[in-house]
C-alpha cells in the first residue's frame, strides 16, 4: 500500500508574488523553492548557478597545464573511463576535444567482466607499455589509491576526474578534479562524471583561445552538450542547478542531429529527434547504450558515439538495440531469482540481499534497482566468483548506501558510489560477515521508519480545473526527472467511464474518468491487476501530458496510483 502526500499550500505572499502564472502553476513552482519572480525566472530559464567557472574546481588549472604540455610534446595520452553511460560519454567527450586540439589521444574502457570498475594495475601496465605518458580518468579514480601509486612507480602521470564521493583522503595523483573534495569551493557539487569532463574540456578550449590571442576556437563547446545530457540523465544525477542548465541545452543539441551515432540510436529506438526529452534518455536511449557494457564490452557504445560513418552507426545502433532486448530478458530472470533468495529467510527484510554464482555482473545492478523499486528497501544483488563476490547496491533516501559500505570497509577489497547506488568487491570468506553487518546497520537506520512508498503530489485539483493550456507551462519545467520531478496532481471521486487492458501482456490499464463535467483518458502502467475489482468511483494521483499516437495528439492522465474513493491517503 502506497502513501499519498500533498505538498504544503503556497503562502499568500508567494501567491501574490507569482502573479504572472496560473494558480495551479504557482503552487507547482512554489514546491520547487520558487517563491519570488526572480527565483521563478531562474528556474524556468534553467539559469546555472553563479560562479560556475571551471577554474574554481580544485586541480583543474594544474590539469590543463599538464595536458597542454603533453599536447605540445606530442605525448601519448589515454582517457580512462567506465563502462556505463556516464563513463562512456565522458570518454567520448574528452577524446573528441583532445583530438580537436591536436593531441595523440586514445580511449581505454575496462571490461566489466575481466577487469571490473575503475583503474586496475594490469591496465596501467599495458598503458605504460604502449608508451603513454599521461592517464586522465573520467567517472572513476577517486578511491584508486593503490593503483595511482603503482602508476607513479611506472612513471605515468595520472589526472583524476571523478564525481564519486571521496573516502576521506584524496589519492596522490598529479591532479584531482572532484567538487566533493573537502574545501573545494566550486558552487555546484552534483555534476555527473561527464559534467566534470565537460568542465575540463571548457578550460582546455579557453586556454587555446587565449593562447591564440582570443581567436575563436574551431570547436564549439555547446556541441558537446548532447553527450553531457546523455551521461547526466543516465547516471541519475539530480536535474537541478547546473545539471539542469546543461541538460536543457544538451537536449536542444540532440535535436540538431549533429552526432551520427546518436541519430542512428534514436532511429532504432522509434523516437523522433525533435521530441526528445530527458525521460527518453533515462528509459530508452540510456539503457541501450548501457546494454553493450552489461553484456559484452562498452567499446561498441563508445564507437557509436564517436563515429562519423552512417553505415557503421546504423550497424552499431542495431546491435545495441538487440543487446538491450537480451538485457531486458536477463534482468527479468535475475530479478525473479534474486527476489526468491532475498525473501527466503525473512518475508519483510529491512535490507534485501541476494547472491549467486550464476548471476551476471552486468545485470546485478538492474536487478537490485528493480527490487528497491518494488519493496522500497535498500537492495544488494551480487555475483559469487571463485574467490571474490562483486555486489551492486541500490538504496532509498533514508539509507546512504555508500556510507553504510564505508562502515564495512575492513571487510571489503573495493567499494564506492553515491547515496543511492554503489558497488563493492568482497572476498568470499568475508561475505557472511558483510551481510550480517549491513543488516545490522539497516536495523539501526530503518527500524523506526515507515517504509511504505510515498507518492507526493504538488496539489489536489478538481478534474474540471485541469485546463489544457496548463500543459504549456508544464513544458517550461523541462528537463524533469530525478531531483526535479514532473508535476503531480490528485483528483478525487472520479467515475470510471470505461476500462480495458492494453500492452503485449495486458499488464497496463487504459481507462476514461469523469467528474461529471469533463472526461479524460488515463493510462495506468503495470496496474492491469485493477481491472477485475475496479470500483465505480476512484481517486487518482497522476501527471498530466499530451499523448501522440498514429499522428493524433490527445490529452491524458498518466496514473501513478489509484484507490477506491474514500480510502484514506495514509
Amino acid at each position: 500500500m502506497k502513501r499519498w502526500e500533498v505538498k504544503s499550500p503556497i503562502t499568500p505572499e508567494a501567491f501574490q508574488e507569482l502573479q504572472d502564472y496560473p494558480p495551479a502553476f504557482k503552487q507547482i513552482i512554489f514546491n520547487r523553492e520558487c517563491d519570488t519572480q526572480e527565483l521563478a525566472r531562474q528556474y524556468l530559464d534553467a539559469t546555472p548557478p553563479q560562479g560556475a567557472d571551471p577554474e574554481k574546481l580544485w586541480g583543474l588549472p594544474e590539469a590543463v597545464d599538464r595536458i597542454v604540455w603533453g599536447v605540445q610534446k606530442n605525448e601519448s595520452i589515454v582517457i580512462y573511463g567506465d563502462y556505463d553511460v556516464d563513463g562512456v560519454t565522458s570518454t567520448a567527450l574528452l577524446v573528441q576535444v583532445l583530438q580537436g586540439l591536436g593531441a595523440q589521444v586514445r580511449p581505454y574502457i575496462p571490461n566489466r567482466f575481466d577487469e571490473g570498475y575503475g583503474l586496475n594495475i594490469e591496465a596501467l601496465d599495458s598503458i605504460k607499455a604502449s608508451q603513454a605518458g599521461l592517464v586522465i580518468t573520467v567517472d572513476c579514480g577517486i578511491r584508486s589509491f593503490e593503483e595511482i601509486e603503482h602508476a607513479k612507480r611506472l612513471g605515468l602521470d595520472v589526472i583524476v576526474s571523478d564525481h564519486h564521493h571521496p573516502k576521506g583522503e584524496i589519492p596522490r595523483a598529479l591532479s584531482v578534479i572532484n567538487p566533493k573534495q573537502e574545501g573545494d569551493e566550486y558552487p555546484y557539487k552534483d555534476l555527473a562524471g561527464v559534467g566534470l569532463a565537460y568542465k575540463l574540456a571548457l578550460a582546455l578550449i579557453k586556454h587555446y583561445e587565449r593562447a591564440n590571442h582570443h581567436s575563436k576556437s574551431r570547436m564549439e563547446p555547446d556541441s558537446l552538450l548532447d553527450l553531457v545530457a546523455l551521461g547526466t540523465v543516465a547516471d541519475i544525477a539530480p536535474l537541478v542547478g547546473e545539471n539542469r542548465a546543461l541538460v536543457r541545452t544538451g537536449l536542444e543539441v540532440i535535436k540538431l542531429m549533429g552526432r551520427q551515432g546518436l541519430n542512428a540510436l534514436i532511429g532504432v529506438s522509434g523516437l523522433q529527434p525533435n521530441r526528445i526529452k530527458a525521460t527518453h534518455i533515462g528509459y530508452i536511449l540510456g539503457p541501450r547504450l548501457n546494454a553493450a557494457g552489461r553484456l559484452e564490452s562498452a567499446l561498441d557504445a563508445l564507437r557509436l558515439l564517436t563515429t562519423n560513418d552512417i553505415h557503421i552507426a546504423v550497424s552499431l545502433a542495431q546491435k545495441l538495440d538487440d543487446q538491450n532486448q537480451k538485457r531486458q530478458n536477463l534482468t527479468q530472470e535475475t530479478q525473479y531469482y534474486a527476489e526468491q533468495l532475498a525473501l527466503a529467510d525473512d518475508s519483510d527484510p529491512l535490507l534485501l540481499f541476494a547472491a549467486h554464482e550464476d548471476f551476471s555482473p552486468g545485470i546485478i545492478g538492474l536487478a537490485a534497482s528493480k527490487l528497491t523499486d518494488m519493496y522500497n528497501r535498500p537492495s544488494i544483488v551480487a555475483q559469487i566468483g571463485v574467490e571474490e563476490t562483486r555486489g551492486s547496491c541500490r538504496s532509498i533516501p533514508e539509507f546512504h548506501i555508500t556510507m553504510a559500505l564505508d562502515q564495512c570497509s575492513e571487510l571489503l577489497e573495493h567499494h564506492g558510489g553515491h547515496s543511492a547506488a554503489a558497488g563493492f568487491t568482497v572476498r568470499n570468506e568475508n561475505l557472511p560477515a558483510l551481510v550480517e553487518k549491513l543488516q545490522s546497520i539497516a536495523v539501526e537506520k530503518l527500524s523506526d521508519r515507515d517504509l511504505r512508498p510515498v507518492l507526493t503530489a504538488d496539489l489536489e485539483i478538481p478534474l474540471r480545473e485541469l485546463k489544457p493550456d496548463l500543459l504549456q507551462y508544464l513544458e517550461m519545467m523541462q528537463p524533469t526527472g530525478y531531483g526535479n520531478p514532473e508535476a503531480v496532481f490528485i483528483s478525487r471521486d472520479l467515475q470510471v467511464k470505461y476500462a480495458r487492458l492494453v500492452g503485449r501482456e495486458g499488464s497496463h490499464l487504459k481507462l476514461a474518468v469523469s467528474d461529471g463535467w469533463v472526461t479524460y483518458d488515463a493510462i495506468a502502467f503495470r496496474q492491469g491487476h485493477w481491472l477485475e475489482n475496479l470500483p465505480a468511483y476512484i481517486d487518482l494521483i497522476y501527471s498530466f501530458e499530451s499523448n501522440e499516437y498514429n499522428g493524433r495528439v490527445s490529452l491524458q492522465l498518466n496514473v501513478q496510483d489509484l484507490k477506491p474513493s474514500g480510502t484514506p491517503d495514509i
